[in-house]
């Protein structure tokens, strides 16, 4: 087996929003690959973050490391546009937030966006045999949608076993992100159930004193060195 091309991806829900620019030029500073933008609306889920703009700030802060939008929001397809213009890499959406998933994934597309499904802990995978040929990742929600700071959901890594065989078969290049809880204590594990992007708010945001601008140095180096480890057990 070949070793994975992990990335770490920083939710910014659990940033400093009054100091966020120089919070994700910090972190990624420190190793970070992807920025990762959860999207709520206070209609899909019961909570209001952020939206296009801040996306579109933060790149004429001089951000240029991918930024990962995961839209909790209903319907999806208004919004695609405004992301995709404001900086987006990839896009992601829930197939509930939609009415047409394949006209949604290829909205993303369209306008030069990586596509992709956000998978809720009882969501079935099914979705994923019609759309393989369309979708550049796939997420696993090992929290329910809404909220930072929730506790991992164990039966989240037999889901991602199932995603990664899926993806393995289709022979595409898509991630496979997982979202929600997810620290160092088990970042292997979830390593070595198949995923290799991985969504980290409150456990790298919340390290060191806000005053140190290299206070996400340690934890992201605890990740990078538990990630080794998952890839060598692959090899």
């Amino acid at each position: 087996m070949r070793e994975r091309d992990y990335k770490i991806a920083p939710s910014i829900l659990s940033a400093d929003f009054a100091r966020l620019g120089e919070e994700v030029t910090n972190v990624v500073a420190a190793g970070a690959d992807f920025v990762h933008f959860d999207v709520m609306d206070n209609h899909y889920v019961p909570n209001l973050t952020i939206g296009p703009l801040v996306c579109q700030a933060l790149r004429k802060h001089g951000v240029t490391a991918d930024i990962d939008v995961h839209l909790m929001v209903k319907p999806v397809d208004r919004i695609i546009p405004d992301f995709a213009e404001a900086g987006a890499t990839y896009i992601t959406f829930h197939p509930e937030a939609s009415e047409h998933i394949d006209r949604s994934l290829a909205i993303v597309r369209e306008h030069g966006c990586k596509s992709g499904l956000v998978f809720n802990p009882a969501t079935p995978l099914d979705y994923l045999h019609y759309v393989m040929d369309k979708i550049d990742m796939v997420l696993i929600m090992s929290v329910n949608p809404g909220f930072g700071g929730q506790k991992f959901i164990p039966s989240a890594l037999a889901k991602l076993r199932d995603a990664r065989r899926l993806i393995d078969a289709s022979g595409r290049a898509i991630r496979l992100e997982v979202d929600g809880g997810v620290k160092v204590d088990n970042l292997r594990a979830v390593a070595e159930a198949g995923a290799d992007t991985f969504v980290s708010g409150s456990a790298i945001f919340s390290a060191g004193k806000a005053s140190d601008p290299h206070r996400y140095d340690s934890v992201i180096h605890a990740m990078r060195a538990e990630l080794a480890k998952a890839g060598a057990q692959r090899v």
